[in-house]
C-alpha cells in the first residue's frame, strides 16, 4: 500500500512559521479528500486541516486564520502553512485521505519552543 511522506516539521519559535509538505503518491489523487491531523504527546489525534479535490477547505477552530492548507493535484502534493506558531501546536503531524488506500506515514515533528 502506498505510504504518505510528510516533511518540513523542525524547531521554531513561537509566532514563527512553517510550511509542511506531503506527498502521496495514489491514482485519482485529485478525486479524494485530504486532511492532515496532529498528535500531541499523550492527546489523541486531530484533525487540523481538510482540503477536497475541488478546493473545499475546513479548518480545526484552534487553527483558523493562522493555518493554511493548499494542494497541487499534478503533483500529489498537500501542503500546511502555518502561521503565528504557538507551543500548544507541539504535536507530530500527519496528512492522510480518508477514503484512499494510502497508508499512515512517520508524520513530521513540529515542536514550538523558545
Amino acid at each position: 500500500q502506498v505510504q504518505a511522506v510528510e516533511s518540513g516539521g523542525g524547531l521554531v519559535q513561537p509566532g514563527g512559521s512553517l510550511r509542511l509538505s506531503c506527498v502521496a503518491a495514489i491514482r485519482d489523487f485529485n478525486h479524494f479528500l485530504m486532511r492532515w491531523y496532529r498528535q500531541a504527546p499523550g492527546r489523541q489525534l486531530e484533525e487540523v486541516a481538510g482540503i477536497t479535490g475541488g478546493g473545499t477547505i475546513n479548518y480545526a477552530d484552534s487553527v483558523k486564520g493562522r493555518f493554511t492548507i493548499s494542494r497541487d493535484n499534478a503533483k500529489n502534493m498537500v501542503y500546511l502553512q502555518m502561521n503565528n506558531l504557538k507551543p500548544e501546536d507541539t504535536a507530530v503531524y500527519y496528512c492522510n485521505a480518508p477514503a484512499a488506500p494510502l497508508a499512515w506515514g512517520q508524520g513530521t515533528q513540529v515542536t514550538v519552543s523558545s
